[in-house]
């Protein structure tokens, strides 16, 4: 699920979903016009684990894929890398993160591009990451994402990341995750397909990747626990009064809730951290 952020909303910035109501719209839009900035399913926690384990530097140039409304954006220029830019191919998220400031010399720029085909110079980025878009891709376009992800980096220090839903464990039953991916896209109208921590791993080597890290989160965006851990305690309770006061809002807020918690057992969520594999002229 992409990330929104609270400005936004104070500001009145137009977000993602205008003119669709609470029954219909995607379940990430839903929770941003809520007033929801933190849409990763391992939660603030996996995504900090994330830009730890890639070792964002100054001397980095940054390619966030599906930047959202700048959440992470902003985690990721308080390490103050040479640049940093975002790709979103929403008009008001690229707005959004076009008012972006970094705290140091950092150039920052956004981009409205799909991430599939960034028209970014090849090799130009030391960085590269994306959170929660794949799990919403089918095949093929999850390997096109990776594939774009693999000509933007610099083949020497190149690292890429990946913040997604997983299935639990490896060999899940293949009926049982249909199941859960059933389920998913009937509560948050987005045709999510979560892999497992294997079958991601070999999509990164299957695009030209090495997985050198990875780590696993409990699926639990919408316990109240990690709501207060993302949010804080204050947002989030005006996150869950203006719930209580749209009916249609909070029923589909309870059946998401719901789905994640009936599958908790088999749904989580994953970080894996990958460099480009050295093709045969440079090993």
């Amino acid at each position: 699920m992409a990330s929104t952020d609270h400005q936004a909303l104070q500001q009145n910035m137009s977000l993602p979903g205008d003119g669709l109501d609470a029954a219909r719209m995607p379940g990430h839009w839903l929770l941003a016009r809520l007033g929801k900035r933190v849409l990763r399913p391992g939660g603030v926690e996996l995504t900090r684990w994330m830009l730890d384990a890639l070792g964002v530097d100054p001397e980095d140039r940054v390619v966030e894929l599906a930047a959202g409304l700048g959440s992470t954006a902003r985690l990721a220029l308080a390490r103050r890398p040479v640049a940093y830019t975002a790709v979103d191919r929403d008009a008001a998220a690229v707005a959004t993160l076009s008012t972006l400031a970094a705290p140091g010399p950092t150039k920052v720029r956004a981009v409205r591009s799909d991430a599939e085909d960034t028209r970014l110079p090849d090799g130009g980025a030391t960085v590269v990451f994306g959170e929660a878009m794949l799990t919403m891709q089918p095949d093929p376009a999850k390997r096109r994402v990776v594939r774009e992800a693999r000509r933007l980096l610099d083949d020497s220090t190149g690292r890429y990341a990946i913040h997604e839903m997983c299935l639990l464990p490896d060999g899940l039953d293949p009926a049982l995750a249909e199941l859960i991916t059933t389920d998913l896209q009937d509560a948050i109208h987005v045709g999510a397909r979560p892999l497992t921590p294997s079958d991601w791993s070999e999509l990164l080597a299957t695009e030209g990747f090495t997985v050198t890290a990875q780590k696993t989160a409990p699926m639990a965006l919408l316990e109240p626990r990690r709501l207060i851990d993302d949010e804080g305690l204050i947002p989030a309770l005006r996150i869950a009064g203006r719930a209580l006061r749209d009916p249609a809002a909070l029923r589909r807020v309870l059946h998401m809730r719901r789905v994640f918690r009936r599958h908790s057992a088999h749904l989580g969520a994953i970080s894996l951290l990958a460099v480009p594999t050295p093709t045969p002229t440079q090993a």
